[in-house]
């Protein structure tokens, strides 16, 4: 069954009716796997879990920029493990066409604060945006160069008790704006699970059953390790290995 297929067989939910879900500061719990084990998945969820649908659609199109220091102190920073870290990104939701600078923040406590501002374009030497990245970056404005560019399609499910979001990314594709290297990722397939807290997922049996394991994926950050051979890549190796993995199998 194609993708659209079975996601048409999802109760839809607007993005309106998702305003009390918007999980502004959450866990975040991400998972590593294919296409074929996606269908499997979509096939368990369908009784509890609704599908957002904008215009029509359930799988958007968003195209992502990130900034990092000129010395890649963001992800060195990743890299490092420092369990307090930022990243700065420019998210266009192609369906919506809207724009945000967004602005995430993951503490020692694995929770992640994500501040956002609407803008029209990524010209940081606008006011707004530099008042804005003063308060809530711990970098310097004037130090910041776009590094990765990335698109890919989003699916997401909300489950019935409307306590969790549940993101899946597919057909994602790096473009290294520094060593204008682009690497597509095939089969990949990333999913996230965004809740306030430990409350009940309906999900994280179904990927249990489905042997589908947590598995951390920074898109920024494994698209600059991917596409940029001069970082250090220490930490990330045994990531760089699984996703290597993920993308020669046909499962």
């Amino acid at each position: 069954m194609p993708l659209e297929e079975i996601l048409s067989t999802f109760d839809p939910i607007t993005l309106a009716e998702m305003s009390s879900v918007k999980l502004m500061n959450r866990t975040d719990t991400k998972f590593v796997t294919t296409l074929p084990m996606l269908m499997r998945l979509l096939d368990m969820a369908q009784d509890d879990y609704y599908a957002q649908e904008i215009g029509g659609q359930r799988n958007m199109l968003y195209d992502t920029t990130y900034f990092d220091t000129r010395s890649f102190s963001m992800y060195q920073e990743h890299q490092a493990g420092h369990t307090n870290r930022q990243k700065i990104r420019f998210r266009t939701y192609v369906s919506s066409n809207l724009q945000f600078m967004e602005i995430k923040t993951k503490n020692n406590h694995g929770r992640t604060k994500k501040k956002r501002i609407e803008v029209e374009d990524m010209d940081l030497s606008d006011t707004t945006k530099r008042e804005f990245i003063d308060q809530h970056l711990h970098f310097n404005v004037d130090d910041l160069i776009p590094h990765m560019h990335n698109y890919f399609h989003r699916i997401t499910l909300v489950n019935k008790a409307k306590t969790e979001r549940l993101t899946i990314d597919t057909a994602l594709e790096f473009n290294n704006l520094q060593t204008d290297t682009h690497k597509e990722m095939g089969n990949l397939v990333i999913i996230e699970l965004k809740r306030d807290g430990l409350v009940f997922s309906p999900v994280l049996e179904m990927l249990r059953k489905l042997r589908i394991h947590p598995h951390g994926f920074s898109k920024y950050c494994m698209g600059a390790a991917m596409t940029n051979d001069q970082l250090l890549v220490n930490r990330f190796k045994p990531k760089l290995h699984d996703v290597d993995k993920i993308l020669r199998t046909k499962e």
